[in-house]
């Protein structure tokens, strides 16, 4: 069977959400993936068939509770968030031959991992469902705050010291609806060819001194939305015109863009399916 969850983080602690390999070699780096495979393992792991201990020389250990004894359950994620960035709606799917009981899987799953990490749902879905092809759309907010002063509790969510005027970054924002080439908005470090997207949604509110950018699309690219936020807030902090949203679009050159912002505000919301 096919199960599917949904999966909460603070990402400050992590590189990234999904276990990464250079050289064929894990990178021995804590993640999102990595921890809830761990814990879903210790929860509902296999074990792996006992040795014939017939003629186990006396004196070795052969208790089963060893970690090393249990066959990992692999996840696969919607897709890829970087270090630091957080979720409120990630979505891994992994296969299990058992039925298991929802309430009771996300009490000790949530019991296992660590304080900044929560599985928030399991739902069987058809052996056909995949977190990462089937998704349809992908939700991100990017929040940050409008004040000249820092206060004690603002973390390390970005601070923009001059005001910023929502009405233009609207304007600036509406570029972007439909579908373009959105390489002026990528890292160098994208590895997938295609870089043609379609966002649906790009909105900006303020609510106080908080300012949230939301942006819906079928795909983004490797650092997308952390560069449209910064190239926002590079028109908005020169006074340029807002036609230069256009011009860094039409342009698929990463040179004119603004700044990669930090990764602190961002967070995914939601996988549609």
């Amino acid at each position: 069977m096919r199960y599917a969850l949904n999966v909460q983080y603070r990402g400050k602690n992590y590189a990234g959400s999904q276990i990464q390999f250079e050289g064929g070699k894990q990178i021995m780096q804590p993640t999102i993936q990595g921890e809830l495979e761990k814990a879903i393992s210790t929860l509902i792991g296999v074990r792996k068939a006992e040795p014939d201990r017939r003629n186990t020389p006396e004196g070795t250990d052969t208790k089963t509770g060893d970690a090393n004894n249990i066959r990992p359950i692999k996840t696969i994620f919607s897709g890829r968030t970087d270090r630091g960035v957080n979720s409120l709606g990630q979505v891994a799917h992994f296969d299990y031959d058992k039925e298991i009981v929802a309430s009771d899987f996300i009490y000790h799953v949530n019991e296992i991992l660590p304080e900044d990490i929560s599985v928030s749902d399991l739902r069987i879905v058809p052996q056909s469902f995949h977190a990462q092809k089937s998704a349809k759309a992908r939700y991100y907010r990017y929040e940050l705050i409008n004040r000249r002063y820092k206060q004690a509790f603002d973390g390390d969510i970005l601070r923009v010291k001059y005001d910023l005027d929502i009405e233009r970054m609207q304007y600036a924002l509406n570029f972007l609806l439909g579908e373009h080439d959105f390489s002026s908005f990528k890292s160098s470090g994208t590895l997938n060819p295609s870089k043609v997207c379609f966002i649906s949604r790009a909105e900006v509110e303020k609510q106080g001194d908080r300012v949230f950018i939301h942006l819906e699309g079928n795909r983004f690219l490797y650092n997308m939305v952390r560069t449209i936020v910064g190239t926002l807030l590079e028109i908005e902090g020169h006074k340029l015109p807002l036609e230069h949203m256009k011009n860094v679009l039409e342009a698929k050159d990463r040179r004119k863009a603004g700044q990669t912002v930090s990764p602190y505000g961002l967070t995914l919301m939601k996988v549609e399916y």
